[in-house]
């Protein structure tokens, strides 16, 4: 066979293939995913945490200085790590 001969099939090859591939995936009806809506419950009390959060969010770059937004924000960091906060109790000073 000719060099151009079987270059000329093997692009016919792959066009052919591009095509049927193509109108596989055209005729193919996709099954859409039910849609389930998560609505907040009207009894569940709000969170304390969440409501400084949005607070602190609102105050903008002023919530860098806030010490309330700092303590947010440790707590917010301590419960994503999962890290309970140990009270921490004073070292004795005996005069050294």
């Amino acid at each position: 066979m000719d060099g151009k001969l079987l270059a000329r099939l093997g692009a016919v090859v792959f066009v052919a293939v591009a095509i049927t591939a193509t109108a596989i995936e055209m005729t193919r009806k996709e099954e859409e995913p039910p849609v389930q809506t998560v609505r907040p419950s009207e009894d569940t009390p709000a969170d304390p945490l969440r409501q400084a959060q949005r607070r602190c969010q609102l105050l903008g770059e002023a919530a860098a200085r806030d010490t309330e937004c700092l303590r947010t924000w440790a707590e917010t960091r301590d419960r994503f790590l999962g890290a309970t906060s140990a009270p921490v109790s004073p070292q004795p000073q005996d005069g050294r």
